[in-house]
């Protein structure tokens, strides 16, 4: 018997932009008639971009892929790079364009949880409605019902319409019918993007209890964090294709390292919307730079150096620089304020140069967020204005101080080493 629970070869799915876009077959045949004649397509939009139409793109290029039973693989990717078009290709939501999908067991799919819910039904008829379109038959639903209204924990409220539901509430109810369908195969998309920590954390301990007990799952996420705890093989998608296929951190890393792109020296933000229509108003920055860089990567052993040029539009006294440090997934590192602070007059505008000790900081992408602000003397923080993009930058080991970090144990901020004051013998 086999252990290979689905097998992919050349798999390739292709789109065309524009080529299905009305309601009806009157309106299609209608827009067709305009197309050969020349003339302007009746059912576009004002202003609708029509250069494009037809145009074909390809969503999976070329993938070759074997998973066997019992494994639960993570799915990773910028947005657009094929992941959902993967899935719904694997739970037969849509036909690929070429290649050969071998599937061994019965998959349950959790792709938009709650598709098929009806707002005017109640919790517990839509229970019965949401397992017959996942494959469950009555008999199935009736013996485990019980089960599935405990797990999603909306009992009091299950003979509710769920249109009265929360969204928190319809995705629990959700979740726990797909997760009780009995099936060899658990295919995900970010099915935990909604529902409180709670229930998160109960949510990922199902599917790692079900993975455990020989189910392969398929579980696509932009949570590290969540893929860290539930997989034990990861895949990287990029336009299509298959870049990494392995361990789970060496995924990770190499899904961060594309996401930081390149490591630019020099930012500009003038023009770019700020987050507050406050910002800007009494101080503007206009640019940051690495200073000396040729590109954004720094030995461990080097001191940070960088500028910013600061428009001031009125007389401000006690500005101060705050650096807010992330890895490339979003997870905190650490804040840092500077201790000196620096006034400019109404009409000045100014070259800043300031330096930043990086030894602290493990080797690894990371991306860095200025701000400028005041603090008043009754310890109030006020922004004046911020960086309005992500700014990346490396670290690198230097090779005579070089350790092995593991950044998933031990984190991101190397700690000051002990040091020994005393021996004593006996």
């Amino acid at each position: 018997m086999s252990d290979t629970a689905i097998e992919i070869k050349n798999l390739r799915k292709q789109y065309r932009l524009g080529a299905i876009g009305g309601q009806t077959l009157n309106a299609e045949l209608q827009s067709w008639w305009a197309r050969k004649r020349g003339k302007e397509d009746p059912n576009l939009k004002i202003g609708q971009n029509t250069s494009r139409y037809g145009e074909s793109f390809w969503a999976l290029d070329g993938i070759d892929l074997e998973i066997k039973k019992g494994e639960a693989v993570g799915i990773i990717g910028a947005n657009g790079a094929g992941k959902s078009t993967l899935l719904k290709i694997l739970s037969r939501v849509t036909a690929p364009t070429e290649g050969d999908v071998w599937i061994d067991g019965r998959v349950a799919s959790m792709l938009e949880v709650g598709t098929g819910f009806h707002g005017e039904l109640t919790g517990r008829e839509n229970i019965y409605m949401n397992g017959a379109i996942l494959g469950m038959t009555r008999k199935e639903v009736d013996a485990k019902i019980e089960s599935i209204i405990d797990f999603s924990e909306c009992r009091q409220f299950i003979d509710t319409p769920v249109k009265r539901y929360s969204s928190g509430m319809y995705v629990k109810l959700a979740f726990a019918v797909a997760s009780h369908l009995d099936a060899e195969i658990m295919v995900m998309d970010e099915v935990l993007a909604v529902g409180d920590m709670k229930f998160q954390k109960k949510c990922l301990g199902k599917m790692g209890d079900e993975a455990k007990g020989g189910k392969t799952v398929l579980y696509v996420s932009h949570n590290m964090s969540t893929i860290r705890k539930l997989c034990t093989r990861c895949l990287v998608l990029q336009r299509g294709r298959i870049v990494f296929d392995g361990d789970v951190e060496e995924a990770i890393n190499v899904y961060m390292d594309s996401a930081s792109g390149e490591l630019l020296t020099h930012y500009c933000f003038e023009g770019q919307k700020r987050s507050v229509p406050e910002r800007g108003r009494e101080l503007y920055l206009h640019s940051f730079d690495f200073l000396n860089k040729k590109t954004a990567r720094f030995s461990s052993l080097e001191t940070m150096k960088f500028g910013f040029r600061v428009e001031c539009f009125k007389d401000v006294d006690n500005i101060r620089v705050r650096l807010e440090i992330r890895t490339t997934d979003g997870a905190n590192v650490g804040m840092s304020e500077s201790v000196d602070f620096f006034c400019m007059k109404k009409g000045e505008i100014s070259d800043f140069d300031l330096e930043y000790d990086i030894s602290n900081l493990a080797e690894g992408h990371y991306t860095l967020r200025l701000t400028l602000f005041e603090l008043n003397d009754m310890g109030i923080h006020r922004g004046f204005d911020e960086s309005t993009e992500k700014i990346y930058f490396e670290i690198v080991e230097d090779e005579s101080n070089r350790t092995n970090w593991l950044p998933q144990y031990w984190g991101r901020i190397k700690l000051p080493a002990s040091k020994i004051i005393a021996q004593k013998r006996f």
